[in-house]
């Protein structure tokens, strides 16, 4: 009955469904009673006076908006409002008492979920059972009702038997909700026909997998150990006593005197009673402290009982105002754990910078999905050698080892450049050579003198300089052009630009000679990497995708080197961009490959991701590199190859602390689900680019002023091709 109502108050409407639910999840107390009112007075609203707004809520706003914080990292903000959550002043608060009692979810243990349900998807994926999740749950809702039910049927048999006694049997029964995983699984297999042992032990072996040690509350649980504090647990839940002390020895929670668990004895926190069983188990004379994460069982009934309380806050608690929910369910939920077990355990570190932090919550998704993505291309296309391109290529490459350790023999990391592309491919694409050269740089004060130096021809100044269209005849250049006569000193205009390419053209056979040692040096750096390959899959950030077809190309029609080079890029130009369709051929082919969108899928992130508001900029910080900018390649008078290197990047410990969040997002996520190479938990680093893309998305809420604010962390500069 009570599923039919909540679906009715509920899942009939989709736009009351999606407000009630923005109100009440993740809410606890007064709040949470008043989503329930709040829930009968949309339905009231919408069926009595026929308020017709709920039509268009989930039409309302396309893209999330998160009020993301800008001024301060997450971690710094949470450490202002919670200036008591730290290991010593816990420890020492708690060693003050004679027992101190935890509770275990959300204080001892986490779940690398934001929701403790989202781990009924990964037993349901198991079980491969259709809505496996919402099946459990209402196994145990219905399971509890069962327990109260037959209480009160007990309660109504003693009051007959007992009815000329004042009843006083029948007083001491209390209703309770308290049930065992067994009455669950016993549910359930009325319910589905699923076996209940099979399936009862497929959740235990789930939970005690992805269940692990809360950091911090490690720290304090070992150091009051140390001290020789008398530790107990007391929690309300349904796994039996003898699983949970295999779980907390699992992760490392041992030598505690006594567990007590509500299903074992019927009572709970919740409504007191368990803390009564405690003080009658080891003595009302001592003094008591309770820690857990919940406001009502373990802080107001813990006092009401006897029970100082220090309130440990639900790490899951500010999900909603700053997470992305607009993602795939499992893979939201893992990423939302993931991440809010790490920014609100009060664990920190001196790792707590704004760069960090960006790397960790806005980028480690997206790379843990790119790598996992270029795997499973690689594994389906029999690709023989992955090259991640400089510098993009750096912390990519860094997370696929992590990922694939055992894949180390085809991995490069390939030294690569927009100019170094440019310089090489002068034969074969002159119109993308001056387009990069000249034409992005036309009326923005650069000096001839200062494009030729960025050509690498200054020993072709004495022929520019002087250099004239008079009495020749052209075409596209009318009688002005011909007037135009080119000085090294001038700025380079839309006026002289045409006439300094007529001129580079005539002297076509010099630059060729110039280009020479670069090219030669380049032909033998790729020839060595590319030896006995047949497939070569060249890993970029994109935008053109120009890095990997001008490898290919060069390889295929100039160096003679007999390997099918394949373009892998996290996401193309999109609809602002002048060339929007620059790759859609080689897209439509296969030899380009777009992770995060393309013009054949994810279109809305083709509209969303905009350069002109610096969208190619943040995501560029992501995979920004603490190396030097790579020039090109040259010969050594010996003969080897060697490297022309130029600058290094503004902020280098910024681009550093990038870096060491990706990869301790990385490394907390495979900690959590495994190694993707083991295939145990392999669904989740199945990661669409739509969810890697939606932390970003989150991100640039309130006209990206977040991202705007790490922006500002680098000077960047234009790049000079």
């Amino acid at each position: 009955m009570r599923m039919e109502v909540y679906n009715f108050l509920v899942n009939k409407h989709p736009g009351i469904k999606s407000k009630y639910h923005e109100f009440h999840d993740n809410t606890t107390g007064a709040k949470k009673v008043l989503s329930h009112f709040y829930l009968l007075w949309l339905n009231f609203a919408y069926y009595v006076l026929h308020v017709r707004k709920f039509d268009t809520t989930d039409k309302a706003k396309f893209y999330e908006e998160k009020n993301v914080e800008y001024k301060m990292t997450e971690m710094e903000k949470f450490q202002r409002e919670n200036a008591h959550i730290s290991v010593s002043e816990f420890v020492e608060k708690l060693s003050k008492y004679d027992i101190v009692s935890f509770d275990i979810f959300d204080t001892l243990i986490f779940r690398p979920f934001s929701e403790p349900g989202d781990l009924f998807y990964i037993v349901g994926d198991k079980l491969e059972y259709l809505d496996f999740r919402g099946m459990r749950m209402r196994a145990e809702i219905e399971a509890r009702t069962i327990r109260a039910d037959n209480i009160r049927e007990e309660i109504k048999k003693q009051k007959k038997r007992d009815k000329y006694a004042h009843t006083e049997a029948a007083k001491d029964i209390v209703i309770d909700y308290e049930v065992s995983l067994d009455d669950i699984w016993n549910r359930m297999q009325v319910i589905t026909c699923l076996d209940a042992a099979k399936g009862k032990a497929i959740e235990e072996e789930v939970e005690l997998d992805m269940c692990y040690a809360n950091p911090f509350m490690k720290e304090v649980f070992d150091q009051l150990m140390k001290m020789g504090k008398r530790i107990i647990i007391t929690s309300d839940m349904y796994l039996s006593e003898e699983f949970l002390v295999k779980m907390l020895a699992k992760n490392g929670y041992t030598g505690y005197e006594r567990i007590y668990i509500s299903n074992k004895y019927h009572k709970s926190k919740s409504d007191g009673r368990l803390f009564d069983v405690v003080k009658k188990d080891l003595g009302k004379d001592l003094n008591y402290i309770h820690v857990g994460d919940n406001l009502h069982s373990d802080v107001k009934m813990a006092k009401e009982h006897g029970f100082d309380s220090l309130h440990y806050p639900n790490v899951n608690s500010n999900s909603l105002l700053f997470r992305p929910y607009d993602m795939a369910p499992i893979i939201g939920g893992s990423y939302r754990g993931v991440v809010n077990n790490r920014i609100y355990s009060g664990f920190h570190t001196k790792d707590d910078s704004m760069e960090f932090e960006y790397g960790y919550v806005y980028g480690g998704l997206f790379v843990v999905g790119y790598c996992a993505h270029i795997h499973e291309y690689a594994k389906l296309h029999n690709i023989d050698k992955l090259l991640f391109l400089s510098r993009d290529g750096d912390i990519l490459k860094q997370v696929y080892e992590m990922m694939y350790p055992e894949e180390a023999e085809r991995i490069e990391y390939a030294y690569w450049s927009r100019k170094a592309a440019t310089v090489l491919t002068f034969d074969l694409d002159r119109n993308d050579y001056y387009r990069r050269f000249l034409y992005h740089k036309v009326n923005q004060e650069y000096k001839i003198s200062d494009i030729l130096a960025s050509m690498e021809l200054d020993s072709l100044s004495s022929d520019v300089e002087g250099f004239s269209l008079a009495n020749r005849r052209v075409d596209l250049i009318g009688e002005e052009g011909r007037k135009v006569v080119l000085h090294l000193e001038d700025e380079l205009t839309d006026k002289n630009v045409h006439v300094l390419r007529v001129c580079l053209d005539g002297l076509a056979e010099r630059i060729r000679a110039v280009y020479h040692n670069r090219d030669a040096a380049a032909k033998a750096y790729y020839k060595k990497m590319l030896k006995g390959c047949d497939k070569a899959l060249a890993i970029d950030i994109g935008w053109a995708g120009s890095g990997a077809i001008a490898i290919r190309r060069l390889c295929r029609e100039k160096w003679g080197i007999p390997c099918d080079v394949i373009g892998m890029i996290a996401g193309t130009n999109t609809v602002h961009n002048a060339e929007p369709y620059q790759t859609e051929t080689f897209l439509q082919r296969g030899i380009m490959n777009a992770y995060l969108y393309s013009q054949s899928f994810n279109r809305d992130l083709l509209k969303k991701h905009d350069p002109a508001k610096d969208y190619n900029i943040f995501w560029e910080l992501l995979l920004g590199s603490p190396t030097k900018s790579f020039r090109g390649f040259k010969l050594n008078p010996d003969g080897s190859v060697g490297y022309d290197f130029g600058s290094y990047d503004d902020n280098l410990d910024g681009i550093r602390d990038v870096q060491a969040g990706i990869r301790a997002f990385a490394s907390d996520y495979m900690e959590a689900f495994g190694s993707p190479s083991d295939g145990k938990y392999k669904e989740l680093y199945r990661i669409s680019g739509r969810d890697a893309y939606a932390p970003i998305i989150a991100a640039s809420s309130r006209n990206e002023k977040y991202l705007k604010a790490v922006e500002s962390k680098f000077e960047l500069e234009p790049n000079v091709v």
